[in-house]
């Protein structure tokens, strides 16, 4: 049996929150706590292996308590918060970045058109996330500050190697080809997409589009806190707009992202591909036809194979490939795909990947 720690501070949440998990017969509640402080206290007593966690609470809010869980008894933690407030939506990505591995929108009662698909997610989410290591998080003694208030912050001007073991060799990248980054990520995906862009200077000489699954209502607030994160502009997909180096597109909420062979961004309604709108796949076909070799496909962790046969068509193209490695990932669906079909020339964590695309700008810099 899987154990779920529920918190949250409405008892009505709780109960309804209990009844989802009860109904499935691989999962019991643990325990319920109604704020941080107490969640503290009952994940050191209980041990669950899920913590389902609201944000906005009495005494110790959800981001505190799990910064706390991460440093005293780490667990993996899924946040359920309300996508109405942007400032919960705002420490939703703050408790991402201290280790929650899910965020999922607050279900809708009973007898709500919605109520049924939204407890499904939240089981499966629930048991997939059961399965994660999670890692003790010590706080940091120097956080960063946000990169448009002035204050200093270690937001890089240049590329410069997050990876010290690396041999400084260029791999497979051709001076002054490759004119887009594609990239796709789902479960787990928030946080390795901010350690990429905050790896990457201001002037990356690439634009970037982006895919990442995520809740609706959570993706205004993910592309706020990944902006503070980084010295490149971010922002989400405008159909038609031409991309620009330095910029990084996320696809919106229920579009398809493409991309014409001029570099304008195209967004579709067309059926979802792999039952996903966005998805990863229609992104990296279209760079695929698009780009051909002078493209980057990078598949990141998710559950699920979307994106991943597409990426072999980028790499059967001449386009640069990479898939995030297991051992960094939350979920290898996505990825772990994409290396069985030998879609990916390369495999390589986070840092490295941000070190990979530095190359970009190092190879250009030189031609």
């Amino acid at each position: 049996m899987i154990k779920v720690l529920i918190v949250d501070d409405s008892p009505t949440i709780q109960e309804y929150l209990r009844h989802i998990i009860s109904m499935d017969e691989e999962l019991e509640v643990a325990g319920m706590a109604r704020d941080g402080d107490e969640a503290v206290r009952l994940v050191q007593k209980t041990h669950p292996d899920v913590v389902t966690m609201d944000i906005q609470m009495p005494r110790m809010d959800g981001y505190e308590a799990t910064r706390k869980i991460m440093e005293v008894h780490p667990v993996p933690i899924v946040v359920i918060s309300s996508t109405l407030d942007p400032e919960q939506v705002s420490d939703t990505f703050r408790a991402i970045r201290a280790g929650a591995v899910a965020a999922l929108e607050k279900p809708k009662g009973p007898g709500h058109p919605e109520s049924d698909r939204m407890a499904a997610k939240i089981v499966q989410t629930v048991k997939l996330m059961s399965e994660v290591r999670v890692v003790k998080r010590f706080s940091p003694a120097n956080r960063r500050t946000d990169r448009k208030s002035g204050a200093s912050r270690d937001i890089p001007s240049k590329c410069v190697s997050v990876c010290p073991d690396k041999s400084g060799k260029v791999r497979d990248i051709r001076p002054r080809e490759v004119k887009v980054v594609a990239i796709g990520a789902s479960t787990g995906g928030p946080p390795v997409i901010r350690t990429i862009l905050s790896n990457l200077p201001e002037n990356f000489p690439v634009p970037i589009l982006l895919v990442q699954h995520i809740a609706p209502g959570f993706l205004q607030g993910m592309v706020e806190w990944l902006d503070k994160e980084s010295a490149l502009s971010l922002q989400i997909s405008n159909h038609g707009e031409r991309i620009r180096a330095g910029h990084a597109y996320f696809a919106p909420d229920g579009y398809h992202t493409g991309i014409s062979r001029t570099g304008e961004i195209l967004l579709s309604r067309n059926s979802p591909v792999n039952g996903l709108r966005p998805s990863v796949s229609h992104l990296f076909q279209s760079v695929a036809e698009a780009f051909g070799r002078r493209a980057a496909g990078v598949l990141l962790t998710g559950m699920g194979k979307d994106g991943a046969p597409e990426l072999k068509l980028m790499r059967e193209a001449g386009a640069v490939t990479i898939a995030q490695n297991k051992e960094s990932s939350v979920v290898h669906g996505m990825p772990g795909e994409a290396i069985k079909l030998e879609a990916a020339k390369h495999i390589l964590s986070p840092e490295e990947i941000a070190d990979f695309l530095c190359q970009l700008e190092r190879i250009r810099g030189k031609g």
